[in-house]
């Protein structure tokens, strides 16, 4: 909300806000009471420890934070919180850091609260007063860690002050020790007070609130104001705002500073000239302050008077035709004081105050313009300013500063003003009686209703609604005020769409608001520098066009085709689009009572509309930089005056919008990449609109030319060298009618397959493979499905494998550039073709579903159902779901569809976020269960459990140990299981995107025993395998991350008996001897590791010998020098040396003396 103490943001912040709909506090009461209690109970034990004491601190915060938008939530509890916490400072056997922890605590609670509110609940009795103080004097100004517990003994200590005994009657208790100087009370304060005003963190502001109720007190004003104005003054005049001191220095002046000595003192330095926002705040804060003291005060007798509180008096005067009015004393109100001299220091705070308006900062200006606002108080100063206003030039003025907007550069300046303007309508409210804003009140009702709908800023929209419900309430006179005020509140306004689509409609059907909306919204919205607004203007012209048609064909409509020419950029885009959305809301319109659009557009209205394109193309605005928001409005316009069937059949513009469609398309690769797709999108609307209205000479049956030219070239178009042109065209081909498809299904299914096939030349292209994807599919859709027709008509068995075998082999497209995973583009569309004609199948010819094509695709989509990618296997899991759980008819051949619908019951995933790791995987790890979806998933499940967000890698890791953990005792399956594990790494050898993360995921799988139940047999055929496949793997590799994955999962292997044991050291001592440093040091940890973890692998009498090596060897240092110790490995533990051999010759090992010790693998599980 923005009619509050704080000012508008400013115009450089100023963003687009989201769409989302603000949503309201909903905390009814304090909630957390119970934990709060037990947290402050909590800190005598915690205090010492730095982990608990942070924990408590941290959850406190998160407490307090909950209750920063409703914080009076916790008056009620303030008091046993403040006693709590006082408790542990006053007791004597409190250790300091305890009590600077309190403090913190108390600290935190004030700053959510508000030190106002809390300062009351202070103990402020005379005995607090010298404890207080010794407290204070104990502290170092200069420990930053203790800020808080300054700050607040400060605050306590301004409570204390309040006492209402003399300071001098406290001094006769003063404690004194020999040859020690007696300091009386009063002096302390000051001394305090004076040294914590120039201290650079947040005490200096408590030490301000400190010396406003110390220095006011009666008895230290007397003795103490003058030395303190005098030592304030010269501590200013010697302070520079050049350096940090003197800016801190002057801060705390102008905080506790409130005569003509000190105006002098502060014109004197020069604050205006200053770069620091806070010190011209202060500054001009101070000047209002020094201008109130100057003259006595004054009412005007025409402000607004409170009535009576009771709603029963109200009542009952309202029935005897009386009201009530609160007289005021006649000191205040009288007029009779006109020979009152003004002192002459009013006129440099008036001269001060309007500087402050000019100023740069928004927060200076705010508080200048409070400044004059109190300025009314002063008698002479201001003359009956607002008693004799006269209204007119005002309103005016607010009028056109509630639609003022100006851009400077990449924002706009104008959102304070307008915000500052919907200040002044609710001011009115407050400020005048109803009869007298009852000549305005059309007009300031409609401006308001205006701003709140349409403003581009959420504030303002937010301070409109606020200063409309304000007049509603008070003057009484804004027509339908409570209907549109439940319509467009506080929350309503936040969502921009909403206001303009959607609330502009309800607050139109009232006739004294809808042709000054109109009106607004042609003459300031449709030409707004803002794209987004211009665009939801044109659409909210065309929701308001049912309320007043005439009124837009006959007025409106002229001046939106005057504009189409504009020199300005923004004006004609937006014309463009308001004629478009306009024609087409006066089409739907006529239908209803079957007339033609042209009833309410005349000749030469249907002319000009038909002459905008050859007029653009005249002028050569389809070029340069404006040429993109030409070609998007124009696509519109085409699209629009297509469905509103334009008598233009036959007429020569048509061959000029299928030009620009055509050239659009052609083009996109030289257009802007933030607004390439919307283009796209916009021409290939307009395409389809076209081709259904003006391309058919009867119902269903295409024009011969356009027949022959129009899919000929778009398919040739589709091997053109740039991507976006394949992007286009592509999709084109999936927008043409079925008319135009007659006949040529055959070659656009060829030409879209084509350019979903990756070649060397074109891998890059992922963009266009989603795009031939998608027009794949809506081709089907449109041609539909007769499994005995024709294959260049219609979707048929003749035709159907080759669009499915293209949708599949794109489920495999992981292409990765620059941008990161683009293949995962090609996946998501791929998946939602394969849904989308799957179940077009099955609703029209589900005999085309075969058996292994239906197995393949839920294959496929459960695979990325595994994957890494949260967004894309939440869809791919939605995808899933659908094809299992459609029923009308199901879909036939569905693998294990009893088991699946057991898994996944309809009632239970209709509330899983796929989005989310700690849900999804569960789920999907339980298809491991199921023999023909296990390879895939266990594919997938690779990519995840190998990867690198933690999250994903957690909770897949967790439910694959989960599926672990069950079959571990069923030896078939687990059997089962690591045969497909090992046919998975087969498959995708030298595959690095797989082959990496599935090592990883064996090393964790043999890390945590999993495959245990192998080890009793020696030589078990999955370690020979696996064995022979990470040899494969790595050979000649020169990737640090796969050598150390395969370092890991040779050494988890050492717990297998028999040979492979020996040749599994042989491949780790190899890499000890690696040309690469990093593999050789991190192979040594591994192996020391391993070492230590499977202790009967080396004999004892070697043990400390192969452990000294290992740990004390310079694993970087030369190679010859590193061979030889890894040569020595060897002896000791029996395995063959590895010998160098000259090129094209084979390295054999040598047969040592030693050797290796067999014995039976250790039974419990083996941690790393």
């Amino acid at each position: 909300m923005v009619l509050n103490d704080e000012p508008a943001a400013s115009a450089a912040e100023e963003e687009m806000e989201d769409d989302a709909l603000s949503s309201a506090a909903a905390l009814e009461a304090f909630g957390e009471s119970a934990e709060t209690r037990a947290l402050l109970g909590s800190l005598p034990a915690v205090h010492g420890e730095r982990a608990a004491r942070e924990v408590a601190e941290e959850r406190f915060r998160v407490i307090m934070d909950k209750y920063q938008e409703q914080p009076h939530l916790l008056d009620p509890h303030l008091e046993w919180m403040m006693n709590s916490l006082l408790d542990l400072v006053q007791d004597e056997a409190s250790v300091p850091a305890l009590m600077h922890l309190a403090f913190k605590f108390l600290y935190i609670i004030t700053k959510v609260r508000g030190y106002k509110v809390f300062l009351r609940l202070f103990p402020h009795e005379v005995a607090d007063v010298q404890p207080v103080l010794d407290m204070l004097t104990c502290q170092n100004p200069k420990d930053h860690e203790t800020w808080e517990t300054r700050y607040m003994l400060l605050l306590w200590l301004s409570m204390t002050c309040l006492i209402p005994f003399d300071f001098s009657r406290l001094d006769g208790n003063l404690p004194t020790q020999p040859g020690e100087t007696r300091i009386p009370i009063m002096d302390r304060i000051l001394q305090i007070a004076e040294s914590y005003l120039v201290v650079s963190d947040k005490a200096r502001d408590a030490a301000a609130v400190l010396v406003s109720k110390f220095i006011t007190r009666p008895d230290v004003k007397q003795r103490k104001m003058a030395s303190f104005l005098d030592w304030s003054l010269c501590t200013l005049a010697h302070s520079s705002f050049q350096t940090i001191e003197g800016v801190i220095a002057m801060d705390g002046m102008l905080q506790a500073l409130v005569t003509n000595t000190v105006l002098q003192c502060l014109d004197g330095c020069r604050l205006p000239e200053s770069n620091q926002t806070l010190l011209r705040k202060l500054g001009v804060k101070l000047v209002q302050r020094l201008g109130l003291t100057f003259l006595k005060p004054k009412v005007a007798t025409w402000r607004y008077q409170r009535g009576c509180r009771s709603l029963a008096a109200n009542l009952q005067l309202s029935a005897q035709g009386k009201s009530e009015q609160k007289l005021l004393p006649d000191s205040f109100t009288s007029d009779g004081d006109e020979d009152y001299d003004v002192p002459e220091g009013v006129e440099s705070v008036i001269e001060q105050l309007l500087v402050g308006l000019k100023d740069k900062d928004t927060v200076v200006r705010w508080s200048a313009a409070k400044g004059h606002g109190l300025s009314v108080v002063l008698p002479n100063v201001v003359p009956s300013v607002a008693h004799c206003f006269c209204l007119l030039p005002v309103v005016t003025v607010i009028l056109k500063a509630l639609t003022y907007d100006e851009k400077r550069g990449a924002c706009s300046v104008g959102a304070n003003v307008r915000d500052a303007a919907c200040y002044v309508c609710w001011a009115f409210a407050r400020a005048y009686e109803p009869q007298e804003l009852t000549p305005f009140v059309t007009a300031i009702s409609s401006a308001l209703v205006i701003a709140t709908i349409f403003d581009r800023n959420v504030n303002c929209r937010r301070a409109a609604s606020a200063a409309f419900q304000e007049n509603v309430g008070r003057q009484g006179t804004f027509p339908y005020g409570i209907d549109i005020l439940t319509t467009a509140d506080y929350f309503a306004v936040g969502n921009i769409s909403n206001c303009f689509l959607v609330i502009s409609v309800f607050i139109a059907g009232f006739q004294e608001y809808t042709k000054p909306m109109i009106d607004h919204l042609v003459a300031m919205k449709i030409n707004h520098w803002d794209g987004a607004i211009r665009e939801l203007s044109a659409k909210a012209l065309h929701n308001l066009t049912p309320q007043v048609p005439e009124y837009i064909a006959s007025h409106v409509f002229p001046a939106l085709l005057l504009m189409t020419l504009n020199p300005d950029l923004h004006t004609r885009h937006g014309a463009i689009l308001s004629c478009a959305e306009v024609t087409y809301a006066l089409y739907k319109l006529a239908s209803q009572s079957n007339r033609p659009v042209t009833d309410y557009l005349g000749e030469k209205t249907v002319q000009s509309l038909k002459q905008i394109h050859q007029q653009l193309s005249d002028r050569h605005l389809y070029r340069g930089l404006g040429g993109e928001l030409m070609r998007q409005s124009v696509c519109v316009l085409i699209k629009n005056l297509s469905l509103s069937r334009m008598p233009f059949k036959g007429d020569t513009v048509i061959d000029g919008w299928q030009w620009l469609i055509n050239d659009t398309l052609r083009s996109l690769h030289f257009i802007s990449s933030h607004s390439r797709q919307q283009i796209k999108e916009a021409a290939v609307s307009a395409l389809a609109a076209l081709c259904n209205e003006y391309y058919t000479k009867e119902p269903g049956e295409a024009g011969s030319t356009t027949e022959t030219e129009l899919i000929p070239q778009y398919l040739a178009e589709l091997q053109s060298p740039e991507e976006m042109t394949r992007c286009g065209f592509s999709s084109a081909l999936g927008a043409l009618p079925s008319f135009l498809l007659r006949g040529h299904l055959q070659q656009v299914l060829t030409g879209l397959r084509l350019v979903t096939c990756t070649s060397p030349k074109d891998v890059s292209f992922a963009e266009a493979r989603r795009d031939s994807l998608k027009a794949i599919s809506r081709v089907c859709q449109t041609v539909g499905v007769k499994a005995e027709g024709p294959a260049d008509e219609v979707v048929c068995k003749e035709n159907i494998s080759e669009v499915y075998s293209a949708l599949l082999d794109c489920m495999n497209d992981y292409t990765t550039d620059s941008r990161g995973d683009v293949g995962a583009w090609v996946r998501e569309a791929a998946m939602t073709s394969l849904m989308d004609l799957t179940l077009l199948l099955a609703r029209t010819e589900p005999m085309l579903i075969e058996d292994h094509i239906c197995e393949r695709v839920m294959c496929c989509v459960a695979q990325q159902a595994s994957e890494k990618i949260d967004r894309f296997r939440a869809h791919a899991a939605r995808v899933f779901l659908t094809l299992l759980h459609f029923d009308s008819p199901p879909i036939p051949h569905v693998p294990h569809r009893r088991e699946l619908e057991s898994l996944f019951p309809r009632s239970d995933v209709a509330s899983v976020n796929w989005n989310a790791p700690s849900q999804a995987f569960p789920l999907i790890t339980q298809l491991l269960e199921l023999p023909t979806y296990r390879y895939h998933v266990l594919l997938g499940l690779a990519v995840s459990v190998g990867g690198l967000t933690e999250s994903t890698v957690r909770h897949s890791t967790q439910s694959l140990f989960e599926y672990m953990k069950r079959i571990q005792k069923d030896a078939q399956v687990l059997e089962s299981f690591s045969g497909t594990l090992l046919k998975v790494f087969e498959d995708n050898l030298l595959n690095d995107r797989v082959s990496v993360s599935l090592l990883k995921m064996l090393d964790q799988l043999l890390a945590n025993g999993c495959f245990d139940i192998f080890t009793s047999e020696e030589n078990h055929p999955f370690c020979v395998k696996l064995l022979a496949l990470c040899k494969e793997e790595i050979k000649k590799s020169k990737d640090i991350q796969k050598l150390r994955s395969s370092i890991a999962v040779l050494c988890g292997m050492v717990q297998f008996n028999g040979d492979v044991r020996k040749k599994v050291l042989l491949q780790l001592f190899l890499l000890l001897g690696h040309p690469f440093p990093v593999i050789r040091k991190t192979t040594a940890s591994q192996v020391y590791e391993m070492v230590l973890t499977y202790s009967d692998l080396v004999d004892a009498d070697v043990l400390d010998e192969v452990m000294s090596v290992l740990s004390d060897t310079v694993w970087d240092a030369e190679l010859p020098v590193v061979r030889g110790q890894r040569n020595h490995l060897c002896d000791l533990l029996g395995v063959p040396r590895p010998q160098l051999v000259p090129k094209g010759h084979f390295m054999l090992p040598v047969p040592s003396s030693l050797t290796l010790k067999r014995i039976q693998c250790p039974l419990t599980t083996a941690v790393k």
